[in-house]
This record gives structure tokens, C-alpha cells and sequence, in this order.
């Protein structure tokens, strides 16, 4: 008989077909397959990665566990919705989608699977006024329920209260909507570019703005300011993200090739300034970086996007995706500097 502890070691970077057959072979096998443990681990372990969505049916993932284990998933072709789906959002091995094409008067559907057992439930319509909806969010953790939620934000605007909002959430346990807290003003904000992190949702808007709502004590708040007195039109966000446990944001001022990073206190207490990276040397090895031309709504001249950021040690880790190239992996030693203010 195996030990438990060597057992799961190796069904962890086991795909999904094998587990499924093994769980014959023995009872003991079929105890550690079938364990709640077992299960918060292979989701925690099958996260840990990006996934790069071209289509639904031609999906990359790229490991930041240094597993080399087949992906756990490369379609969403099991979803049966004709006119297609994307991707909204993951969260611990579960994946929100929603139908790609979208037709006046006809409503969209939304599913949360788990590619991994290709599992779909397909979430029913809120039964409430507001119908238009701005922002849908996923929020599970096996470690803490086997139940997830969904936040959904509702536009409640009329001709006496514009910009009016106001939240509802749904139950995996409970099967159906709540209304979450009262309606509340956000004139500015954006709500289809939300964060989960620490049990909230938070949103920053492109004029400053912030708002987070604790989604196990539906109560609204905002986040702490930056530390800097520039003003707001002056500034870019080019990251606004959980990676690794903590929720960062990346800035960059006017068109440098340098920018700063800042860790938000889990107290939510402020903003820590962590690092000041400068990417000339990947700009110089990737010339197709620069800009043709500036973009009027943009004042930042290089072209790329960051995927995910990661504190390793001392060590920064960054992924971007630059153009006529899949990624780049870039780790900043003693080349980082430490920012001091």
C-alpha cells in the first residue's frame, strides 16, 4: 500500500482521464481522489497559470507552478451555445463565460464550468428591476466552501437618478439572487474591469475613482488614494490585478519606458510603492514595441500588455505579451529599484 502523502504528489499532475480510471483500482485510491483536499489542491495547482484565449476552441495556458503537466483544458467546445462563448473570468478552477454574440432583446446567457471535468450549470435571470447589467463576477474557494457566488452589478438608472447601481449576488448553495445592500451613485465608473481580491470586488475608474464591495458582508467601501500628488488625467494605469495573493496596480507615466508598482495593505490601511521597473532592454530586443504612430487616446507609445505580475523572494516577475510574439517572461533582480517614496 502507497503512502497518502506520495499517492497525491503524483495523481496531482495527473490528468483528469486517468484520475477517473483510477479511482477503480482501489478503495484507497478512490479515498484520495474523491477527498475534499485532494480536490482544493488540484483546483489551487490548475490556477496557477495564465490562460491566453484566441478562441474558444484554440487555448493556450502557461504555467507560473513550473509544472509541466499537460493544460487542463485547451476547448470550451463542451459549452453548447450557438452563437459561441468568451471568457470573463476565472476563479480557483472555475471559469465564468457568457455567449460571445449578443442581440437586442434577446438575453445572454451565462454558464460557470469547470474545464477540468467539462461540469456546466447555466446561472438563471436575476428576478429583479434592473435588468441591464454592467459587470458579472465569480467568486469561489474550496478551502473556505465547495459554494460559489456571483456578483452581478445592475444598472437601476431612470430619468430622476442617473448612474444609479445596484448589486446582486447569487448562491450555488441556495440556487437563486439576492438584492445585496441599496442602490448607490458611481457617475464614472467602469464596472466590467473589476478585481477580486481579500473577498471584494474593486473597481477603479478612469478619472480616480474607487470603490470595493466585501462580498460575504455586502457592504460597499473605497480604496486608499495613491501616493502622489500628479494629477489623475496625467496618469496611466497599465495593471490592475490579483497575482499571487496580493492586489497590485501598475502605472506609467507618459509615454517612459519606466513604471511603478504598488501593493495594496491587506488592512487596506494605503498603497505600498514596491518597485520602479524599466523594460528599455525588452523594448530594444522587440522594436515592433514602438509605436508607428501615437494613439490619440493614449499617451503611452509602446505597445504590449501585462499578463501577471509575481514577487519571487526579491525577486519581480513579470509576463507581457508583446506584438508578433507570444510572451516573455522577464524576472528584475538588483537591476529593480526599490522605490523609496
Amino acid at each position: 500500500m502507497f503512502h497518502q502523502d506520495v499517492l497525491t504528489h503524483i495523481f496531482l499532475h495527473l490528468p483528469v482521464k486517468s484520475l477517473l480510471r483510477f479511482k477503480c483500482v482501489s478503495k484507497q485510491w478512490l479515498s484520495v481522489i474523491s477527498s475534499p483536499q485532494f480536490r482544493h489542491h488540484r483546483r489551487r495547482l490548475a490556477s496557477s497559470g495564465i490562460i491566453l484565449c484566441q478562441t474558444t476552441d484554440l487555448i493556450h495556458h502557461i504555467s507560473l507552478a513550473g509544472s509541466n503537466s499537460d493544460p487542463p483544458f485547451t476547448s470550451l467546445s463542451f459549452i453548447d451555445d450557438s452563437a459561441g462563448v468568451k471568457i470573463l473570468q476565472s476563479s480557483n478552477g472555475l471559469l465564468l463565460c457568457c455567449s460571445s454574440l449578443h442581440k437586442v432583446g434577446i438575453r445572454r446567457s451565462y454558464y460557470i464550468c469547470n474545464p477540468s471535468t467539462k461540469q456546466v450549470s447555466i446561472l438563471p435571470e436575476a428576478d429583479c428591476e434592473s435588468k441591464t447589467i454592467s459587470g458579472v463576477y465569480l467568486a469561489f474557494d474550496s478551502s473556505k466552501s465547495p459554494h460559489y457566488q456571483v456578483v452581478s452589478v445592475r444598472s437601476c438608472s431612470s430619468p430622476s437618478s442617473s448612474n444609479s447601481y445596484r448589486i446582486v449576488t447569487y448562491s450555488s448553495e441556495t440556487r437563486a439572487w439576492r438584492l445585496s445592500g441599496s442602490p448607490f451613485a458611481a457617475p464614472d465608473m467602469v464596472f466590467d474591469n473589476g478585481v477580486l481580491w481579500n473577498g471584494a470586488i474593486h473597481w477603479i475608474s478612469p478619472t480616480g475613482d474607487s470603490l470595493c464591495f466585501d462580498i460575504d458582508q455586502e457592504r460597499l467601501g473605497t480604496l486608499p488614494s495613491l501616493p502622489s500628488t500628479e494629477k489623475w488625467s496625467n496618469r496611466r494605469l497599465r495593471y490592475f490585478r490579483e497575482s499571487g495573493g496580493h492586489l497590485h496596480l501598475i502605472e506609467v507615466h507618459g509615454s517612459a519606458t519606466q513604471f511603478h508598482v504598488f501593493e495594496m495593505e491587506r488592512d487596506y490601511s494605503s498603497w505600498l510603492p514596491k518597485y520602479q521597473v524599466d523594460i528599455a532592454e525588452i523594448v530594444d530586443a522587440f522594436p515592433l514595441m514602438v509605436r508607428n504612430y501615437p494613439d490619440a487616446n493614449d499617451s503611452v507609445f509602446y505597445a504590449f500588455s501585462l499578463l501577471f505580475v509575481k514577487e519571487d523572494e526579491e525577486d519581480l516577475i513579470l509576463l507581457l505579451q508583446v506584438p508578433d510574439f507570444n510572451w516573455i517572461m522577464k524576472r528584475w533582480r538588483r537591476l529593480l529599484e526599490k522605490m523609496e517614496n
